[in-house]
């Protein structure tokens, strides 16, 4: 039996939750075999239909919110595709990120049925943001040491596998992507720091809401691994915390 999700906001239009990685939103021709599916989940947990307005990638951990009705979801997914929602993730990458930097990489399209070079370039834009870093004295490829970055990324566009393609290209892989990333590092973090996982996680949302015109600003904590991983790190300064309100969504101190 699944176990329920952690609603992070909920009212008679919009329901918001807690995605955890490795779990679909919603079914598609590449899930065969699997049995759970978030919109599936979420509709029997609170026993009415959703809608979904957007999604998040299938290892990709964090907030995802639905329409409970047709006409919102109309609405607010217009303010997706318009890129009217302020969107914020955390990522943990390969090496010593760029302090601050927009990431501005056309994308090709991918969508599985035709080879990506028959595909359209689009314009992609995603500020990213070193937050904190860390040296570890081990040898996990050819250097004596290893660094990691822990990095904000705001995507500006909405292109499928926005974030972890355009840190993979600036040379800030995420770790635990395994089409994106390098394996020797994946594999050191699966195995020595339990963390088998994309280390990628959207951890909050801004948007105005679409019945009542109202500033919704959405925030979300990180799941058991990532937060140990944070703390064994010593970034403990910079994990979310699940919010909402109508202040800007920003890094809180996780509470003692």
């Amino acid at each position: 039996m699944t176990d329920a999700l952690p609603i992070l906001y909920h009212d008679e239009h919009l329901v918001a939750v807690h995605k955890p990685a490795d779990m679909l939103v919603h079914r598609s021709a590449l899930a065969r075999g699997e049995r759970h599916f978030l919109v599936q989940t979420l509709r029997d947990q609170i026993g009415q239909h959703v809608y979904p307005v957007h999604r998040l990638d299938r290892p990709t951990s964090g907030l995802v919110v639905f329409a409970l009705d047709s006409r919102t979801a109309s609405t607010l997914g217009d303010d997706f595709a318009a890129h009217r929602v302020g969107k914020r993730y955390l990522a943990v990458v390969r090496g010593h990120g760029p302090e601050h930097e927009c990431l501005d990489y056309a994308l090709r399209d991918e969508d599985g049925r035709r080879p990506k070079a028959e595909m359209p370039a689009r314009a992609a834009r995603t500020a990213i943001t070193r937050l904190d870093d860390v040296e570890l004295p081990v040898r996990v490829d050819r250097y004596p040491s290893a660094r990691y970055s822990l990095m904000e990324a705001r995507p500006l566009t909405g292109r499928r596998h926005q974030i972890r393609r355009h840190l993979s290209r600036r040379g800030y892989p995420i770790i635990g992507d395994a089409k994106h990333g390098k394996s020797v590092h994946n594999r050191f973090f699966a195995e020595q720091l339990d963390c088998p996982r994309l280390l990628l996680a959207a951890v909050g949302l801004d948007f105005t809401h679409p019945v009542h015109g109202q500033p919704i600003q959405l925030g979300c904590a990180l799941d058991a691994r990532m937060t140990s991983l944070f703390q064994r790190f010593g970034w403990s300064g910079h994990l979310p915390a699940n919010r909402r309100g109508n202040a800007p969504a920003t890094t809180v101190t996780s509470p003692s």
